[in-house]
């Protein structure tokens, strides 16, 4: 039977086994990010398919990896764009690299402002795309025709509330951090108390002295009252024309009916949580495959040294001359051999026992026994890819999350951070034999490894079961907590305490008038009663 024959009849039984299965066959919406973001998504996406649902992903015509040439049945609904691809790619790769470098050389203070800027930048970039995407008339037509049944968003790239709202259908949230949690705590509802539970950016942990709870509440009031992540003027303003009456970018995120948030407890600290918000962290990580012929070759060479794995992620590949010859110079005076994931011109003190590779399977090398160390950014997928295999880490963050990341891991004993503009060759090569060379770092990565892989339930199988729960029930309202439709000063109880302390200024202001008004009338008596 012909390979076509076969792709058909296991497209019927997939439409037909629909009818036997708890939910049906879905109609799911995506709207992605790009990048790290996607790849991460897109493991949940296959999994839907392969269940039965059909899912279509809106696809900006200068996205970068949202591939829609493969062999997988997810089916790709792809706007024009009225930005030039170029600049795109542009920015989210060369002009990403520079603000890491002027912010990395920057004050504390200008450090936060160039922040900002780049927040806001990004965001302009976004809305960019949503705007094509929402004023295609052609395109928001056909999608309302096509009755889906849930939008799936990442939060960090805003537009999946606004199409929600405008095709009437339920939304989840896949999503990792914002900066200060602004948006988790006031369109999530989450309860982030800065006694305990370490801002973004701080690098804290959980276990602060007095003096730091004086700086985490500093880093809380700072993202609460000053930073946005996103120009929030612009987009209500969007938002508003769009819908035809005001309306504002939080108002729309609060009508989240699931948070999926790409972390869990071998990475977190503890805290709260509510009913729809869930921990998927690591749903993308699998055992490691065998390794191209060549690239296992190589990594037996090693022998007993074994070998390290450096990589800086997807979207960093313009790194400076000067810097890659720090990082070379380091890695090689390692014994280890070293596979380096690199695109740009070779280093000049590159050593032999460095190998530069312009793509590597991540996953499968931190799954083979012979990897020692794992040099990264501090991505969440890299970090997560680590923690599965149970890989102590060298952690050099760029920027968003990967600080927070490495901070952590760090926290709990399975990883070194370095500074990026900082650091010495030395400073790399003693980073990477401590983590090698000290059995705690590694027993803490496996420790870490243990609590990942004991969960009651998949992370991945999680991620799905929501998507599909909130199709079962039209959404997932019986899971939101009434903190939703308070206003600030009535969740924080301020009208009761301010009730309830008029009520004692009252009663203790006709006692005392009582008290008066006796005194006057009846002077001895009150006089010789005190007496």
């Amino acid at each position: 039977m012909s390979t076509r024959w076969i792709s058909v009849l296991l497209l019927l039984l997939l439409q037909f086994s629909c009818h036997f299965s708890a939910v049906g066959c879905g109609k799911v919406l995506v709207w992605p990010m790009d990048f790290s973001h996607w790849i991460n998504m897109k493991t949940i996406l296959d999994e839907l398919v392969q269940r039965g649902h059909e899912v279509t992903v809106l696809k900006s015509s200068v996205s970068v990896l949202l591939d829609q040439n493969n062999s997988s049945a997810i089916k790709f609904e792809t706007f024009p764009s009225s930005m030039p691809k170029e600049e795109y790619e542009k920015y989210f790769t060369e002009d990403l690299m520079n603000y890491v470098l002027e912010m990395g050389t920057c004050s504390f203070w200008k450090y936060y402002s160039t922040l900002q800027e780049l927040s806001w930048v990004d965001s302009d970039f976004f809305q960019s795309i949503c705007r094509d995407a929402v004023l295609n008339k052609e395109l928001v037509t056909k999608l309302k025709e096509s009755r889906f049944d849930v939008i799936f968003a990442d939060a960090l790239c805003p537009c999946g509330e606004l199409l929600a709202e405008l095709l009437k259908v339920p939304f989840l949230y896949t999503h990792r951090l914002f900066p200060g949690y602004t948006y988790e705590k006031y369109s999530g509802g989450l309860l982030l108390p800065p006694s305990y539970v370490p801002n973004t950016l701080s690098e804290l942990t959980d276990k602060m002295t007095f003096m730091q709870r004086v700086k985490n509440m500093l880093y809380v009031l700072y993202f609460d009252f000053w930073f946005q992540t996103f120009n929030e003027k612009k987009w209500d303003q969007f938002y508003s024309e769009v819908l035809g009456r005001p309306t504002k970018l939080t108002e729309l995120m609060r009508k989240a009916e699931m948070w999926l948030i790409r972390t869990y407890w071998d990475l977190e600290f503890p805290h709260p949580l509510l009913p729809n918000v869930d921990f998927v962290g690591g749903l993308h990580c699998r055992p490691a495959k065998p390794l191209p012929k060549d690239m296992e070759e190589f990594v037996q060479s090693s022998g007993e040294e074994g070998v390290v794995v450096f990589s800086l992620g997807s979207m960093i590949s313009n790194l400076t001359e000067e810097r890659t010859n720090v990082i070379a110079s380091a890695l090689a005076q390692l014994p280890q051999k070293v596979l380096w994931r690199y695109s740009g011109k070779k280093p000049r003190t590159l050593g032999p026992n460095t190998q530069l590779y312009t793509w590597i399977p991540q996953n499968d090398l931190l799954g083979h026994p012979n990897t020692k160390a794992f040099i990264t950014h501090g991505g969440t997928n890299g970090i997560y890819e680590a923690i599965h295999h149970g890989v102590p880490l060298v952690g050099i963050p760029l920027f968003g999350d990967q600080f927070d990341n490495i901070a952590h891991v760090q926290a709990k004993g399975a990883a070194v951070k370095l500074d990026f503009i900082t650091m010495s060759s030395a400073d790399l090569l003693s980073a990477v034999k401590t983590v090698i060379n000290d059995p705690s770092y590694k027993e803490n990565a496996m420790t870490l490894s243990r609590i990942h892989h004991d969960q009651p339930v998949k992370p991945l199988d999680r991620a799905v079961f929501w998507i599909e729960h909130v199709m079962r029930h039209k959404g997932a309202k019986h899971l939101r907590v009434a903190a939703h439709d308070l206003t600030w000063y009535q969740y924080h109880s301020l009208d009761v305490i301010g009730f309830l302390l008029a009520c004692v200024a009252t009663a203790a202001l006709i006692i005392i008038k009582c008290f008066l008004f006796c005194y006057r009338m009846f002077p001895k008596t009150v006089k010789s009663k005190r007496e």
